[in-house]
Order: structure tokens, then C-alpha cells, then sequence
């Protein structure tokens, strides 16, 4: 099964061909919908050619199910896949395959980067800004970006790193050097990218115009897309039903015994469960604190934006991808899947639905509370904001007709959403460059700042 690439994925392909000429390490900035995955396919067919393995790393498990029907039109029998959910005698097999040269590619979430090639001739990294590359706990602690190039050198293979919004280390890489550098600007097949308009919490709360977490332009856009049989996506960073349970009394909150964080409340459970370690524990009607009834929920989460959302359309199939609904092996592929199929008319989620999911029928994005991401305490959290709220709108109108963003935030003019709505990378980037050297935060060497 063959494809012809569009004029910009040709040059763009040429230009990395080029590159690796002089440079191991290529970074793909190509906006969202622009074809990535279609110039990998043709650097992974060459790469076979010349008798190599490809490893071909992926930020989330959910992305290997689509991915991997895509490249199996190409490549066959000859694609392995390596990841978490895999029991231990799965992954012997996959290691002896791999071993064994039976595998050309493999396409695999982080631990991949350990498994025994001996003919590694590319390795690509898509979307490789996903902090979910990193691995925290349990021991080894590494990040799989940076052991994968890494392992290009051991090798002395050719790594690609691929992402519509670039972490700003590979950025800075790129521009100072050390990596080389090709840019996408345009959408695969000429389709704009979405409209996107942002809408104040505070001024919808005070006009009496909010339903429940949703303003009045949200719910006229969703009653809109379904009448039109089209499909929706709905963005809320936190899982669980609500994010902390409060004394109204005291202000005791329940908090995890191992960890000492507040736990949450999952309604599907009735637990309340830590999402650090695992920890679960009956929720509380009583405070143990002070015996008072008053138990207040605060925040909310995927769960209770889909309770709420089916109050307001109780036609709808609606569907929730997070951490929770997907415990089981197959759990993830069948929300995927029902939701490629048609079968789900909204699909609401954390930031896995974020991450390069490929829908030809998704007209309509909504980002419930952006000021979750914006307000999160780290120093890279308008990095991470800047590239969630991107991707995640990078999921609209992918085919043929022009998509829409709807982003709800209570500071509706922060910078951050202003560069999101108006595509402009470079401005984070100089921002965030500035910024980290201004307050003595891990920052990189020289400026290098893009004007």
C-alpha cells in the first residue's frame, strides 16, 4: 500500500534526509494534522531497506493502537509492540523476537529504549515534548527522549524527534546546533487550523450563563455538533470525581497515609484514592476530626464533568478516557476504538486525549478549566500548559472542515492562552527562555532566544 506525500512533507522529508547527513539527531516542529507520521513511514521504510531495526517510541499507550493499525498497512507481521500492560511472558517473547531480528520495528511506550536490537538503524521519538517520557518510580528513573538519543549514539543510528510543540531544551538544541531543524507550517491537505476563542469563567458565573461547569457558548457549540453528527472532545486535567472532600466544619481533609497528600473522591469507587501510590480508603459522611456531617466536595474532575454533562445531554453517548476507565488490558482500545467507530458522540479526558489521537470526525474541542494547568507548581508549567492546550486542540478538524476550540478560564487573558490561540511557539519559547534565566531556574546555556 503506497501514499504520495504532500509538497511540504516531500521537501520536509528531503531536508531531514539532508540533515542526517551531518547531524544524528533531526527535530520535525510540524504543526498538529501536518503529516508527521506519514514522513516517519517513509524514514522507517528506507531504514528497513538498508537492512535496519527501527524503534519507534510513543508517549502513551493509547497512541499504539491507531498507530499501529497504520503502520501495519505498511510493514506487516514485521512491527512488534512493547509496553506496560504486557504480562511477563509477553514481554520474553517480544524481547526474543527482538533479539532474534524477527521484528524490524517496534513500535513501544518508554521501556522500550532496553530492549536487545542489534541492527538499530532510526529511532524515532513522536511527540517528544510528553513529559510521561520521563519515568519517576519506580527505579530505573530516566527519560526515555534522552536515553533514546543516547542509544542512537551506542548504535550509531539516526534519531528523529518529532512534536508540534517542541519541549524547549530539544527547541534549544535545535537552534543552537546541536540537533538539526525542519519545520512544518501547514495542516496536511491544505485544512486550517481550528478556531479557537476563549471564554471568561468569572464573566459567564456573573451573567448567570455557566450550566453547571459549562458556559453558554460551550453547550450551544456541543448541541450543535451532535445535531450535526459530528463528534466532540472535552479536556479536564484531573481525574476522579472530586478533588479533595473538606470539613466545612474544621477544614479536615482526608490525606494518604504513605504520601501525606489529599485524596480524592472517585464516585464509580467510593473511595477515596491517592494518585501518587494507590492508596484507597472509604470516603467519609463524618469528620474524624470533629464529628461534624459537614463534608464539603471541592474541585472537580473527568468524572464529574461526565456526570454533569449527561444531565445536559441525556441523548448523547458519552465516553471518559482517563487513568480510571482504562484499568483493563483492552479497556483503553475499546473507548478508542467505539469512539473511531462512532459510537461515542463525546469523549471527555485528561491529557491522554491529548496526545496525538488521529479522529476525522471531531469538529469541536473543550477545555473545561485551563487555570488548573496554568496555576500547577512547577517552573515548567507554562511550557506544559502552552503544549497541552495546543495538542489538545490540535485534535479538531483534522479533516477537511475547519475545527473549533472552546477555552474556558477564569484569566482569559494570560499570555499563555493569547501564544495558544494565535500559534506562536517562538514567543513561549523566548518567554519561557528569558524567564528561567531571570529567576536562576535549571536553564540553558547562552540565550539563543528566536526573534
Amino acid at each position: 500500500m503506497n501514499f504520495e506525500l504532500s509538497e511540504a512533507q516531500n521537501k520536509a522529508l528531503q531536508q531531514i534526509e539532508d540533515g542526517f547527513l551531518t547531524r544524528d539527531v533531526m527535530l520535525l516542529h510540524g504543526v498538529t494534522a501536518s503529516g508527521k507520521t506519514q514522513i516517519y513511514i517513509k524514514l522507517i521504510e528506507k531504514a528497513i531497506e538498508n537492512g535496519g531495526q527501527v524503534l519507534f517510541l510513543l508517549p502513551e499507550i493509547a497512541l499504539t493502537t491507531q498507530i499501529v493499525d497504520r503502520i501495519q498497512r505498511y510493514f506487516g507481521d514485521a512491527i512488534g509492540v512493547y509496553h506496560s500492560k504486557f504480562n511477563n511472558n509477553e514481554r520474553v517473547e517480544i524481547w526474543n523476537s527482538v533479539l532474534n531480528g524477527k521484528y524490524r520495528v517496534v513500535l513501544g511506550a518508554r521501556s522500550a529504549v532496553f530492549l536487545p536490537f542489534k541492527e538499530l538503524k532510526l529511532i524515532v521519538v513522536d511527540e517528544e515534548h510528553e513529559s510521561s517520557y520521563k519515568q519517576h518510580d519506580p527505579s530505573p528513573r530516566y527519560q526515555a527522549r534522552d536515553a533514546a538519543v543516547y542509544l542512537g549514539h551506542l548504535h550509531q543510528a539516526k534519531v528523529m524527534l518529532g512534536s508540534a510543540t517542541p519541549s524547549i531544551e530539544s527547541y534549544y538544541n535545535a537552534v543552537s546546533g546541536k540537533y538539526g531543524l525542519v519545520t512544518i507550517t501547514e495542516r496536511f491537505g491544505g485544512v486550517d487550523l481550528p478556531l479557537q476563542e476563549v471564554i471568561s469563567i468569572s464573566e459567564e458565573t456573573k451573567r448567570k450563563k455557566m450550566v453547571s461547569y459549562f458556559s453558554s457558548k460551550l453547550i450551544d457549540e456541543i448541541a450543535f455538533a451532535l445535531e450535526n453528527k459530528e463528534q466532540v472532545i472535552l479536556f479536564q486535567n484531573r481525574r476522579g470525581y472530586a478533588t479533595i472532600l473538606i470539613c466545612g466544619t474544621c477544614g479536615y481533609a482526608p490525606k494518604c497515609v504513605n504520601c501525606d497528600v489529599s485524596l480524592t473522591y472517585h464516585k464509580t469507587s467510593g473511595k477515596l484514592h491517592c494518585h501518587y501510590c494507590g492508596y484507597h480508603q472509604s470516603s467519609i459522611n463524618i469528620c474524624p476530626a470533629c464529628g461534624s456531617v459537614h463534608i464539603e466536595q471541592k474541585g472537580f474532575g473527568t468524572e464529574r464533568v461526565e456526570e454533569e454533562l449527561s444531565l445536559v445531554f441525556p441523548e448523547a453517548k458519552i465516553s471518559r478516557l482517563d487513568v480510571d476507565s482504562t484499568r483493563t488490558k483492552n479497556g483503553l482500545q475499546q473507548i478508542i476504538s467505539d469512539f473511531q467507530e462512532k459510537k461515542t458522540d463525546i469523549l471527555i479526558g485528561t491529557q491522554m486525549v491529548a496526545k496525538g489521537l488521529d479522529f476525522d470526525n471531531v469538529i469541536l474541542i473543550g477545555v473545561i478549566n485551563a487555570d488548573t494547568l496554568l496555576n500547577y507548581p512547577d517552573f515548567r508549567a507554562f511550557e506544559r500548559s502552552y503544549q497541552l492546550l495546543a495538542q489538545v486542540a490540535g485534535r479538531a478538524g483534522r479533516r477537511g472542515k475547519q475545527g473549533k476550540v472552546i477555552i474556558q478560564a477564569y484569566n482569559d487573558n494570560h499570555r499563555i492562552i493569547n501564544q495558544v490561540i494565535e500559534n506562536k511557539y517562538l514567543e513561549m519559547y523566548n518567554g519561557e527562555l528569558a524567564e528561567r534565566k531571570q529567576f536562576n531556574y535549571p536553564h540553558l546555556r547562552g540565550s539563543f532566544l528566536l526573534i
